[in-house]
């Protein structure tokens, strides 16, 4: 299985003026601009990093994602979440010959914690032996930071902050997280009761 980011989140989607108030930069002077790269790839690292910890997409983009083979034929469960749309579903046979699925077979089962691809009547057609099904996708809250729920865009400024203040710390472990950013995004987690439940 491989998920692709199709899309990146554009730079005016940021909230770098929101964030420059959080870290309480001092404004009106000519270098304003200076930090702008710097504070927007530390908003970039933080919202990869909730993205990651939770499966929920913050800001909207496109996706497209390969598996061999459903795992319930049923309805397939998609990796991240809110999913909005579902652009394609196009099936790969093992000499790479891509044949499209009618948008008439499939619908979207929106979900925040699992969203599915169902077949509209009867199972999912059969992957390719060899080959795989590719489902192009769109997920987030929205286009805009409005758009987020208020604490996970706090989260989001917290962790991008404590990113900021430590940047020269080498000594924290690869994906500590604060307790206040996880606390605030604890409830947008998903379950996963056993293995592959649900996946």
């Amino acid at each position: 299985m491989m998920l692709i980011e199709e899309t990146a989140v554009p730079s005016e989607a940021l909230p770098v003026d929101a964030f420059k108030a959080h870290l309480r930069l001092g404004t009106g002077f000519t270098e304003d601009t200076l930090q702008e790269p710097v504070l927007v790839s530390f908003l970039r690292a933080a919202m990869s990093a909730i993205e990651a910890r939770t499966g929920k997409i913050l800001i909207e983009r496109d996706f497209s994602w390969t598996l061999n083979a459903w795992r319930d034929d049923m309805g397939q469960a998609l990796p991240v979440a809110p999913v909005t749309a579902l652009i394609e579903v196009v099936f790969v046979n093992r000499t790479g010959v891509e044949s499209p699925l009618a948008e008439n077979f499939y619908s979207l089962e929106q979900d925040l914690q699992r969203p599915r691809v169902k077949p509209v009547a009867g199972v999912l057609p059969a992957v390719p032996t060899g080959g795989a099904v590719r489902i192009g996708f769109r997920a987030g809250f929205g286009p805009r930071w409005d758009n987020l729920p208020a604490d996970l865009g706090q989260a989001v400024l917290l962790l991008a902050a404590y990113y900021y203040e430590y940047r020269n710390e080498t000594s924290m472990g690869e994906g500590y997280m604060p307790f206040g950013v996880s606390s605030l995004i604890e409830r947008y987690r998903t379950v996963r009761l056993f293995a592959g439940a649900g996946q």
